[in-house]
């Protein structure tokens, strides 16, 4: 089976102008994010809508290709991609391009979710720690799966609800599970789910997501239990400097 990751980066993003260019450890955001998906995928593009992104992804030897400055998602950035770089990968992987600590070994999981024929969408989820204010944080959505790992659903509240137990309790009897946002597409569902319009559950719940799942196509789930740190504002890239520094981070798995 074959595989190309492509890494959506927008200049102008609202709470951190410029993002994939600001420098983490002495090189930019993006180039980190591309250097560990290259580890483990060898065709892997950058999709944008500003050259400024295009010329410091080629300077540092990727590979960049522009798209439209109108999409409302990373899903419809990475869809006209893959038809422009007229891929003829089975499946195509969607990295977060403010994720500079990914890991190989998260992108092998992925991969693996398609040894299972069933699978049209995969993505990950790592266990919370046992603290019920880390899962009750809005922004960090929640998912639960069948027995065989396919996502029932996702929601930004609590779920499942223990029933006997105060809320503080519930993290002692069962064994939530936080969504990580890294999606892979097999090409043909790809096509499929960006013709979809917006559904009901996902207006409520402001989760993309869940406008595949209540359109009925099965998303395999992944395990991990790598902690991602991404990078939305100003104060995010200092702390990912601090982690820098402190774990000395080199691109190996689980650092």
């Amino acid at each position: 089976m074959k595989f190309i990751g492509i890494i959506p980066a927008r200049y102008a993003s609202t709470r951190f102008p410029g993002k994939p260019l600001a420098l983490l450890g002495g090189k930019p955001i993006i180039q980190h994010v591309y250097e560990q998906v290259k580890r483990c995928i060898d065709d892997v593009w950058v999709a944008t809508d500003d050259q400024r992104i295009i010329d410091v992804v080629s300077a540092f030897g990727g590979k960049a290709i522009m798209t439209s400055d109108s999409h409302k998602s990373g899903t419809d950035r990475i869809h006209e991609a893959a038809d422009l770089v007229k891929t003829d990968a089975d499946v195509i992987i969607n990295i977060q391009g403010d994720e500079p600590f990914i890991a190989k070994e998260q992108i092998e999981t992925i991969c693996q979710c398609f040894d299972d024929s069933r699978t049209q969408i995969a993505t990950l989820a790592k266990p919370f720690e046992k603290d019920i204010n880390l899962i009750r944080n809005v922004n960090s959505p929640k998912v639960v799966t069948d027995l065989h790992g396919y996502a029932l659903y996702f929601s930004r509240s609590i779920i499942p609800f223990v029933r006997g137990f105060e809320q503080n309790e519930w993290s002692d009897h069962h064994t939530y599970l936080k969504h990580i946002g890294i999606y892979a597409y097999r090409k043909e569902v790809l096509d499929e789910i960006t013709q979809l319009s917006q559904s009901p559950l996902e207006l409520v719940e402001s989760l993309e997501q869940l406008r595949w799942l209540q359109n009925g196509y099965k998303i395999k789930v992944g395990l991990t239990n790598i902690e991602t740190i991404g990078i939305d504002t100003p104060e995010d890239l200092q702390k990912a400097e601090d982690f820098l520094k402190r774990t000395n981070h080199k691109g190996k798995d689980g650092e």
